[in-house]
C-alpha cells in the first residue's frame, strides 16, 4: 500500500460502532495508501466498506484512533479530498455546470463567471465540452456520471474516494467508464480509492486491490494485481490475472458463508 513517509491516508487503530449495533463494524483497522495510487476495496454488501469512507470524509467520527491525509489528522479539516457515491446526486434544477461548480461555491471566493469558467473546463476535460448548458435529464447515465466526476475533481483534492460510482450503469457504459477512469487517473495522478462488488473492475483498475475478509473489519489484505500500467482490457485473460480473480472471488464467497 505504501512505502513512504507521508501517505496519502493513513488509518491508525481505527474503530467505529454504529449506534444500533452491538459491535464495531471496523475494529482497531490500520493502513497506509502511497500518494497517486489506485486501489479498490472489495468485500461482500455490509461488511463496512462504505463506512471507511464515511470515516475519512468526515460523515462519522471514529469511535478511537486516528485517520490522517497527507500526514495531517482529519478532524476539524475541510477540502482535503474528494467524494463520489454511486448516485451522481446532480441537482434537477441546476444546469450541468453549476452543479459542476458547487464545490467552487461552497469554498467561495470566485465570481460566477470564474466559477462558470473552471466548470466549463473541467467539463471538457471529461469529454463533456459542450453540455455546461445543458439540464442533468438530458445527459445519459455515463454523462452524468463523468460530469460527478468533474464536480469531485473541482474540489481540489488530491484525494478522490469514488463510492461504486458505475454500479447503476449499463453494462457496456460500465466498461467505458471503467477505461475513462484509468485515462483520467493517469493523467491527474490523483490517489483515488473504489469501493465496487466486481472483482474483475477491481482487477482492471486497481494496482492493488485491498480486500475486505471479514466483518468486523479488523485488516484490509493488500492483493498486488500483476499487470503494468497502462493497461486494456485484454490484461483481464492473463493467466495470472484469472487465477487471482478466482481467489479472491473464494475469499468473498467464505465471507457470505460464514
Amino acid at each position: 500500500m505504501d512505502t513512504g513517509t507521508v501517505s496519502a491516508l493513513e488509518f491508525e487503530g481505527v474503530s467505529y460502532q454504529y449506534p444500533v449495533e452491538d459491535f464495531d463494524i471496523v475494529d482497531d483497522l490500520s493502513f497506509r495508501v502511497a500518494p497517486g495510487s489506485f486501489h479498490c476495496i472489495v468485500g461482500v454488501s455490509g461488511c463496512g466498506k462504505s463506512t471507511i469512507f464515511r470515516m475519512t470524509n468526515g460523515l462519522l467520527k471514529p469511535k478511537r484512533g486516528i485517520i490522517q491525509v497527507g500526514g495531517q489528522p482529519v478532524e476539524g479539516r475541510k477540502g482535503y479530498c474528494g467524494y463520489m457515491p454511486q448516485k451522481d446526486l446532480l441537482f434537477p434544477w441546476r444546469p450541468v455546470w453549476e452543479n459542476v461548480a458547487l464545490p467552487l461555491e461552497v469554498k467561495g471566493g470566485l465570481s460566477k463567471a470564474q466559477r462558470r469558467e473552471a466548470a466549463l473546463a473541467a467539463l471538457e476535460d471529461v469529454g463533456l465540452a459542450g453540455c455546461g448548458d445543458k439540464m442533468p435529464h438530458e445527459l445519459s447515465g455515463g454523462m452524468r456520471q463523468r460530469a460527478a466526476f468533474a464536480r469531485t475533481m473541482l474540489t481540489g483534492s488530491d484525494l478522490l474516494l469514488l463510492d461504486e460510482p458505475f454500479s447503476a450503469l449499463d453494462f457496456l457504459t460500465r466498461l467505458s467508464m471503467q477505461e475513462w477512469l484509468l485515462d483520467q487517473w493517469q493523467k491527474h495522478k490523483k490517489t483515488i480509492l473504489f469501493i465496487t462488488h466486481d472483482v474483475e473492475e477491481a482487477l482492471f483498475l486497481s494496482q492493488s486491490v485491498l480486500v475486505v475478509e471479514s466483518t468486523p473489519i479488523h485488516v484490509l489484505s493488500d492483493v498486488p494485481v500483476p499487470a503494468p500500467v497502462p493497461r486494456d482490457r485484454s490484461c483481464l485473460k492473463d493467466p495470472a490475472m484469472v487465477e487471482l480473480k478466482e481467489r479472491l472471488i473464494t475469499l468473498l464467497r467464505k465471507q457470505v458463508e460464514a
